[in-house]
């Protein structure tokens, strides 16, 4: 039995699986959504699907497909009708619940039915559009608005918007709430901009760009949730024994959710108003906390452990969070230090701490399978970005050691050692070799090459402006706590070393 609208009367009553209500399948198309994929589905269409639950949004999503290859099928069998399997911890509970997701009303492909999504354009029930076309897909571009359809998302989202603008004549109370939730910072902003560029590059008439400007809000938007996606092998063949039917669409997530939007105006509230479901949504003024929050405590916490997890032999997250010294070494690294070093004028230190517990559970997860060898691409310039000025601010309010921020950037150098083999520079730990995937892999092999001793390439690699814009060897302190636990890990190992730090 396959997922359908036509099967849903059929499926198992278990309070583990909810299933949609008949008047769930016919509520209104309010939102217009570009992009099918896991992580749209995953976060946004399952707060709606939520808050059309609780009868607080009562609105589907009428979702544009860029490309006419792979899932558009599977979308029209199953009348938009996907499971979303959501596994985890919560407040140190393990949840794994299972949800018959019905928030998509139906599935339109750019390519071959453009005059239908022009059409939804039209629509007086039409409020909100969503998008996640990846960072590359808000970008300016030589569009028509005559073309059929505009190869760049700003530009068929300009075509909507001119649509709509015509049917309703410019009227005030037809614009759009539009958040992006792509992966870059201020995209609300960035894409309105390019909207108002190509409105400007087609010679549309002012009062088009003046209703773009007053009628519609362009919301700056943070997500975050893991979703893998698709359940594989015996685990997909298990659930679905269990569920008792088949679901081409079936995505797993994390239990954790966040999705920050930024907008101080009532109408946008009222118009989002399914945040009112779930505290994962999160209307505000200014999200900048949020984006901080999630940089320093849940990326910077991963950039510093990553190294040092491999060097300990654990090869995912979870198994590492299975060890008690390194589960210490997390949390003291996330609570007891970057904690401090995020805390400022708009975080408190007790806000910081809920999140670094959010992201010790969110480590700990059963369900996921996360290699820290993923996690350590791009090693150097992460750790530039998400933790020297964690590093910074913390030595400058603690000034103690030794710390784990400090073991985690000597895991960091070892992990660096490296020989160039071919176009590739490799590193080898417990008889294991793995290539890093750095761009500075070759500058670090050579300060290892160059240096007579750990200390020494300590200073090398702090003094160096060039890796990190500035002298590191000038915060008080630091030089010496990395200097002490380089030369723990290369004479004892990381296991000695993590319990050493936990020990005090």
């Amino acid at each position: 039995m396959q997922l359908s609208k036509a099967t849903l009367t059929s499926l198992k009553q278990d309070p583990a699986l909810v299933v949609p209500t008949p008047a769930q399948l016919e509520l209104p198309e309010k939102v217009l959504q570009f992009g099918t994929g896991v992580l749209l589905r995953g976060l946004p269409d399952y707060f709606i699907d939520k808050a059309n639950r609780e009868q607080l949004f009562n609105g589907r999503i009428v979702v544009v497909k860029s490309t006419d290859t792979g899932g558009a099928d599977a979308f029209e069998t199953q009348n938009g009708l996907y499971t979303i399997c959501v596994r985890g911890l919560e407040d140190g509970k393990e949840i794994n619940e299972y949800i018959v997701n019905s928030s998509i009303s139906r599935v339109l492909s750019a390519k071959t039915q453009w005059q239908q999504i022009l059409e939804f354009a039209k629509s007086p029930e039409l409020e909100v559009v969503i998008s996640n076309t990846t960072e590359v897909g808000i970008v300016m571009s030589e569009d028509r608005i005559t073309d059929e359809p505009p190869a760049s998302f700003p530009g068929k989202l300009l075509a909507v918007l001119y649509e709509r603008f015509k049917t309703f004549g410019g009227a005030a109370d037809k614009g759009l709430v539009i958040v992006p939730t792509e992966l870059i910072i201020e995209n609300g902003r960035k894409l309105k901009e390019i909207v108002l560029q190509l409105a400007e590059q087609n010679q549309l008439e002012a009062a088009f760009i003046n209703w773009i400007n007053d009628a519609n809000s362009f919301c700056n938007s943070l997500v975050d949730r893991i979703v893998p996606g698709k359940l594989g092998g015996s685990d997909l063949e298990q659930t679905a024994a269990w569920l008792g039917y088949t679901d081409e669409l079936m995505i797993m997530s994390e239990v954790f959710r966040l999705w920050a939007i930024e907008a101080d105006s009532p109408r946008v509230s009222e118009v989002l108003s399914f945040a009112q479901a779930d505290p994962g949504v999160v209307i505000a003024p200014d999200i900048e906390k949020f984006r901080e929050l999630k940089l320093r405590l849940l990326n910077g916490t991963h950039t510093l452990s990553c190294g040092l997890a491999y060097l300990a032999g654990f090869e995912t997250v979870k198994e590492a969070m299975g060890d008690a010294a390194f589960n210490g070494f997390v949390t003291k690294l996330s609570k007891d230090e970057l904690a401090t070093g995020v805390t400022g004028v708009k975080i408190t230190y007790e806000e910081a701490c809920r999140f670094a517990d959010s992201v010790i559970e969110r480590f700990k997860n059963p369900f996921l399978d996360h290699k820290w060898l993923s996690i350590s691409f791009a090693y150097t310039s992460k750790m530039l970005m998400r933790d020297v000025p964690l590093i910074k601010n913390f030595y400058s309010k603690a000034q103690q050691g030794p710390s784990a921020i400090a073991l985690g950037f000597a895991a960091y150098l070892l992990f660096m050692k490296s020989e160039k083999e071919g176009t590739q520079y490799t590193g080898t730990v417990n008889g294991k070799t793995y290539v890093l995937n750095d761009d500075k892999a070759g500058i670090l092999s050579q300060k290892w090459q160059e240096s007579a001793t750990t200390d020494d390439l300590v200073q090398r690699v702090l003094e160096d402006t060039g890796l990190w814009n500035e002298d590191l060897t000038h915060i008080p302190g630091f030089a010496a706590d990395v200097k002490e636990q380089l030369n723990r890990l290369t004479e004892s190992g990381a296991q000695t070393a993590l319990k050493k730090l936990i020990k005090g």
